[in-house]
């Protein structure tokens, strides 16, 4: 045969091989984000239910499992660690180890969760034994993190080879994560939360769980900062503050020191208290490098005399040597004061990292455990109706004692259907009766077994009561944390020092007026009000924000930064924040999403936002809904708002809230349609109802018609009209009759194809100015009085050129300013602003959501 020439053939076919090709740099960003989730979930962040890692879960659940508990004698280390790694962890030995001796260092941990017996570290830094020579058990404290896990408390899963079933999580009566904290670092992210004080921190869970509206500030009337296990001081308090609000923040941490005289003419410091996770023998080198490098001078001497008994540093000073000066100069160069950064990160729901205010760890924790006492009811009501049943069984056994001893006696193997079939008994309930020996069976006493049986059954009916009711289970969680506080609690450690130059975090920002803006699709910022000059009417405006395609700007208000922001969402809850905490952007930046700032649902967006500097009577809050349905509400039963946001209305089903107002009970308002209607009424004609509850009719709307806008009346002032298309026109509030409310109201604007419909109404003054912002994001600022007066029934003027296919997205009414020509020239001499000749012709606005632009005293939306 003639040989094959192979010389042209490729030397392999990658599809006889099952060679798949992939794209490399996808393949990579795949592997590193499931690495990275892996660094998160499985090592580096604690969970916020139990405040553990899993190392530190894995090393108390196997201590559990082997019996190593405080009432028993101390178990070589190394046990637990072979165990931790063959059943649970699949790391090296050293990472357990390590983990097991933190947990037992008293000068690490707040309140150690391991009861350790030998060499376990000092504040020196010098390092544990090695797991041959120690011994461990439980601490009392650690056995409450396990309480009831028999009880189906918590979800198990398969270990690493499927061999057996750990705990996702431990079901933790002490809220963990705040008490011992937490440190850690992840992949691109860090967590560094600090100790704290048992005692006080339950008692901010049970401040809580008597108040859920209760605010970060009433909590630090509780929990008044960190307490670090090696005591020291903290100075001030505005960090303690930011961490508690934000869940980031700064605290300066100073060593407790005296001043003492010594031999008559000298001084000396002691230092009895250094900041937390500071080495002792590193801060005492670096004090005597500096004595030596002639930094600091006037020491004469230093040592050591630390003992059994607490921690001493003696510092001797010279004789014309100033002990206050010293003092301060080792504070600045060394560790005796030191910088505790805190950053509250942990896993929400097992795999979320998110950064939580004090709040929100509290608010996790009480969940947690309303879900653990609800599951641990669940098992025992379970047990207790099956034992209930088995009793039920053995008192019909007792009534017919005989037969069934006979029926016993006289069956080979077929006793169990025999029973069934004459007392019609259970499986379960015949075979508890045969599982019985003959004797205790005929010498049961059936008073007994009736007064168990009333006893199961009142047990029963008591579970059934804690199931059906959420106080009983909060007063429950109430009851078994106090009593842990009770047993474990001590005094606070670390001081707070207040500071002459201590600054709050609102003094770190500057009061002053900022427009706020939010984009249709939930983009917030705020900028300086000065950002927007004021141009003539017919201009086309300065790019105010640059949004997506599909996006246009929908709210736009003027408040100061120490306001409170209320925020209302289309379905009808309300949040708050203050508005220094929207981030700051460019004019032309998008902004912020809105959801990473609250708590929405999907598909929620928010309609309506005032803001406002304080609480007072007398106030009220209007809110009118897109089928014309209005609302008045007392502003105080919105004093406060939970993480979830509040209820502020309830709706119908197609209805949703489209403009909210500020009030004073004795004023007018008016409402407009998309269709060019308006009604005016007084705001007596409208009851106060409570803050759940659904509204009155305000305004009978046509087919196919919706409420737009809702202003309310000032002395002076002219009703604005805008369309879609750019016209608009101010009406004499005169030409609008009060009416009584739920009527059809009057016409107020003359629709035609050339304006189209209107897009949003307004009450205006000569004081005012009015910002016009179209789909595109382009911004316009007109003085109000260079916008002519017409009757009702007319279209108005061009306020705005507008390009084909871009639409009026809402209007905004701001302070008025100076004239600043020299700024709007060098504006256009740069290209950015155009202006043009007022023109006399007309337009309207389509559906869009407007704003006011005021402080609370004002119109806001």
């Amino acid at each position: 045969m003639a040989s094959r020439d192979k010389s042209n053939e490729p030397m392999f076919d990658p599809a006889k091989l099952n060679i798949i090709p992939v794209d490399l740099d996808n393949e990579m960003k795949k592997s590193y984000i499931d690495y990275s989730m892996s660094v998160i979930v499985g090592r580096a962040l604690p969970d916020v239910r139990d405040g553990l890692k899993p190392v530190h879960r894995r090393i108390l659940y196997a201590m559990y499992e082997d019996g190593i508990t405080p009432d028993k004698a101390y178990r070589k280390c190394a046990t637990t660690v072979g165990n931790v790694l063959g059943r649970y962890h699949p790391h090296g030995d050293a990472s357990v180890y390590d983990a097991m001796v933190r947990m037992a260092q008293d000068f690490s941990m707040r309140y150690p969760t391991v009861d350790g017996h030998g060499n376990f570290g000092s504040v020196d830094g010098d390092g544990a034994a090695a797991y041959r020579y120690t011994e461990a058990r439980m601490s009392k404290l650690s056995l409450n993190m396990l309480t009831d896990i028999d009880k189906e408390t918590v979800d198990f899963m398969p270990n690493f080879d499927e061999s057996r079933q750990e705990p996702v999580v431990l079901p933790s009566r002490i809220p963990h994560l705040l008490v011992n904290g937490s440190d850690g670092i992840a992949v691109g992210m860090a967590t560094k939360i600090p100790p704290h004080n048992l005692g006080e921190v339950i008692d901010g869970v049970i401040a809580l769980i008597d108040n859920p509206d209760i605010t970060v500030d009433e909590l630090m009337e509780y929990i008044p900062g960190p307490d670090f296990p090696t005591g020291a001081q903290i100075m001030g308090t505005s960090g303690i503050r930011a961490a508690y609000t934000t869940g980031r923040g700064k605290l300066k941490i100073r060593a407790r020191a005296e001043i003492e005289p010594w031999k008559e003419t000298r001084e000396r410091i002691i230092v009895t208290e250094i900041p937390y996770m500071v080495n002792k023998a590193r801060l005492i080198e670096k004090i005597a490098d500096l004595v030596h490098e002639k930094r600091i001078d006037g020491i004469s001497d230093l040592r050591d005399e630390s003992d059994r008994d607490g921690l001493r540093i003696v510092i001797e000073l010279k004789r014309d040597a100033n002990a206050s000066i010293v003092l301060n100069q080792l504070y600045k160069y060394t560790q005796l004061e030191d910088t505790f950064s805190i950053i509250m990160l942990a896993l929400v729901d097992r795999t979320s990292p998110q950064v939580l205010s004090l709040k929100q760890i509290l608010e996790q924790y009480v969940d947690f455990q309303k879900e653990v006492i609800v599951r641990r009811t669940k098992y025992d009501k379970k047990k207790a109706e099956a034992r209930a049943h088995i009793l039920q069984g053995l008192k019909i056994a007792l009534d017919n004692i005989d037969e069934v001893i006979d029926i016993i006696k006289n069956s080979y193997n077929d006793a169990k259907p025999r029973l069934i079939e004459r007392f019609s008994f259970t499986d379960i309930q015949a075979q508890a009766i045969l599982d019985m020996r003959l004797g205790r069976l005929a010498g049961m006493e059936r008073e007994k077994v009736e007064n168990e049986l009333k006893e199961i059954t009142e047990l029963i009916e008591h579970l059934a009561e804690i199931l059906g009711s959420e106080q009983m289970v909060l007063d429950i969680i109430k009851k078994e944390i106090t009593e842990i506080r009770d047993k474990f609690s001590d005094e606070r450690r670390t001081s707070i020092e207040p500071v002459v130059d201590d600054i709050d975090i609102e003094d770190l920002i500057a009061e002053e007026d900022n427009v706020i803006t939010m984009t249709h699709q939930g983009y917030i910022k705020r900028l300086p009000v000065d950002t927007y000059k004021s141009q003539h009417r017919g201009g086309k405006g300065i790019v105010g924000m640059q949004t997506k395609e599909e996006d246009f700007v929908s709210t736009m208000f003027v408040s100061s930064t120490h306001s409170y922001i209320m925020l209302f969402t289309n379905t009808g809850r309300m949040f708050r924040i203050k508005a220094y905490r929207i981030p700051e952007a460019s004019r032309q930046a998008k902004g912020t999403a809105i959801v990473n700032l609250l708590d929405l649902a999907p598909g929620e967006t928010i309609s309506a936002l005032i803001p406002i500097r304080e609480y007072t009577e007398g106030q009220y809050l209007t809110m009118c809904t897109k089928n014309g349905i209005i609302k008045k509400t007392d502003i105080m039963d919105y004093q406060n708002a939970p993480k979830g946001g509040k209820i502020a209305i309830k709706l119908d089903d197609d209805d949703e809230l489209l403009r909210v107002k500020l009030t004073n009970g004795d004023t007018d308002l008016f409402i407009g349609t998309h269709k060019g209607k308006m009604i005016r009424f007084n705001e007596k004609d409208v009851r106060e109802l409570g803050r759940v509850s659904r509204g009155v009719r305000a305004i009978k709307l046509e087919d196919d018609d919706y409420v737009v806008g809702m202003s309310v009346y000032r002395d002076g002032g002219k009703m604005l009209v805008v369309s879609e298309n750019g016209f608009g026109k101010k009406t004499e509030l005169e030409e609008y009759k009060t009416q009584s409310r739920g009527g059809k109201g009057c016409s107020t604007y003359k629709i035609s194809p050339e304006t189209g419909n209107v897009s949003g109404i307004k009450v205006v003054s000569p004081e005012d100015d009015i910002i016009i912002i179209t789909s595109e994001g382009v911004i316009i600022r007109l003085d109000s009085e260079d916008i002519s007066t017409y009757s009702r029934v007319t279209k108005g003027v061009r306020l705005m050129r507008l390009a084909e296919g871009v639409k009026v997205a809402t209007i905004a009414r701001v302070e008025k300013e100076q004239e600043f020509e020299e700024e709007v020239d060098s504006l256009e001499s740069k290209g950015t602003v155009e202006t043009s000749e007022p023109t006399e012709t007309m337009e309207s606005v389509e559906d869009t959501e407007l704003s006011e632009a005021t402080e609370p005293t004002d119109e806001n939306i």
